[in-house]
């Protein structure tokens, strides 16, 4: 990517009011694999897409992590970087354990979260968390799904996806959210993996290997499904038709087009 004079350091702002390097962080999260959190009135449910850098040759890297008993996230982005916050939660979740004597509010763990992106974006000589995360857990308020990006950001979502190709799956979020309320657990399982089918590449399937699922929710506490109990519902699993072709149409919207008929996407290091 082209680099101009007001991407050096994080706390240089370009004319157009721009942080370039708040931007190159949310665009690795935007080119990470796909990562999904559907949420009904008992449950949450989070699924992954696991990315190998030689997929013969070595394992794929985990992306969903427990962070407490009623909580967990997903990332999308630099793992490093992920590995790092998770441990940072885990930290502040077993303080406030210690000293309340409660869990700590999944909304407070956002908020923290959110607190320490904004540090990182405030004094040059610290560079921005290129991570964004899916936080799902359940405390007194019910289910809670929460998405955090290296801005500092942080949004309460009912469903919502992120990641490369992620606009396929939050396509197939907006047309059948309207069921997750009084969804079963199986059934939010089964809509979280079609929505994270429409983000895999053409001849990519999901299966054991390569997806991760984790639920919490009413007496249920985070747990990150084993390939035993993922068989369940990863076995034979096949994307339907019309998910298929509302996925590549979502795509073909999501490639830049700014109107003017140029479909590619526009390079982040330009002026408006």
């Amino acid at each position: 990517m082209f680099r101009n004079q007001y991407d050096t350091d994080i706390t240089t702002w370009s004319p157009a009011g721009r942080l370039y390097q708040v931007e190159y962080a949310t665009e690795a999260v935007n080119q990470g694999s796909a990562a999904v959190g559907v949420k009904s009135g008992d449950y949450v449910v989070l699924a992954a897409l696991k990315r190998s850098p030689t997929a013969e040759l070595s394992s794929y890297q985990e992306k969903v992590f427990k962070l407490d008993d009623h909580m967990g996230m997903s990332i999308t982005g630099l793992i490093a970087d992920g590995r790092t916050l998770a441990r940072f939660i885990r930290t502040e979740a077993m303080n406030h354990r210690y000293m309340q004597d409660t869990p700590i509010g999944v909304e407070r763990v956002a908020e923290m979260v959110g607190e320490k992106h904004q540090r990182h974006i405030q004094y040059a000589g610290k560079r921005p968390f290129g991570v964004g995360l899916l936080i799902a857990g359940f405390d007194r308020s019910g289910p809670r799904l929460f998405q955090t990006s290296p801005s500092g950001d942080i949004f309460d979502f009912k469903a919502t996806a992120m990641g490369v190709r992620s606009q396929g799956a939050r396509t197939y979020l907006e047309k059948n959210f309207g069921n997750f309320s009084n969804a079963t657990l199986d059934e939010l399982v089964t809509h979280a993996l079609r929505a994270l089918g429409s983000t895999t590449p053409e001849g990519v399937e999901l299966n054991t290997r390569n997806t991760t699922i984790a639920i919490v929710g009413r007496d249920t506490p985070f747990t990150i499904y084993s390939e035993e109990n993922a068989r369940k519902f990863l076995d034979g699993f096949k994307m339907r038709p019309e998910d298929l072709a509302a996925a590549e149409a979502a795509e073909e919207d999501d490639d830049g087009d700014n109107g003017d008929g140029n479909s590619e996407r526009r390079p982040m290091d330009l002026d408006e």
